[in-house]
């Protein structure tokens, strides 16, 4: 290729590996608070309080209702195909001891709370789909409601919902969560 032909192809992007961001970043080259989405790496975005309230919220009433044999995750990695995001809370079939040396590659259930980030958060759903994790909620916070993707088939999800304000959503993933919707948005 001579150089012409590269300047009017434009700038190059090189994708990242999984194995190779977290040997980057196991060497301080990758900045802390990050993700691999698709082979890039973006930077997180800072939550506001009420992202962070939510989120906590919605741990609170997960731990309580996390069957025995499964594990609610905050902000751990899923490691996927081509990604590594970080959802807000992720529930994995497993106990403490498999995750010593590998995050899990997949989730029953994942939550994204979203705030100011939906439409970061929906980009996501490929990876997540293609990691074969039953269940993807987006709590969006501004409107009292949680959307709901279910049936992972290839890189996308089958079915999508929207529930709230109010009323009780239930996993399909997990059946014993099931959530008052009034109670987790409640101010």
């Amino acid at each position: 290729m001579t150089e012409v032909e590269a300047v009017a192809r434009g700038p190059q992007v090189w994708p990242l590996s999984v194995k190779a961001y977290h040997a980057l970043g196991e060497m301080g080259l990758i900045p802390e608070q990050t993700e691999l989405l698709y082979g890039q790496v973006f930077h997180k975005m800072s939550k506001s309080p009420l992202h962070s309230f939510l989120a906590l919220r919605l741990l609170r009433l997960l731990q309580s209702l996390v069957p025995a044999g499964y594990l609610c995750r905050p902000e751990q990695p899923i490691t996927c195909q081509d990604s590594e995001p970080d959802p807000d809370l992720a529930v994995v079939r497993g106990r403490e001891e498999n995750f010593r040396q590998e995050h899990p590659r997949t989730a029953e259930l994942v939550i994204e709370v979203c705030v100011t980030s939906h439409d970061y958060d929906r980009s996501k759903l490929r990876a997540y789909a293609n990691a074969g994790v039953k269940e993807c909620w987006f709590v969006l916070a501004q409107d009292n409601q949680i959307e709901v993707h279910r049936q992972p088939a290839g890189d996308q999800f089958a079915e999508r919902a929207v529930h709230g304000p109010g009323g009780r959503l239930t996993s399909s993933a997990v059946p014993e969560i099931a959530l008052d919707l009034g109670v987790l948005f409640a101010k």
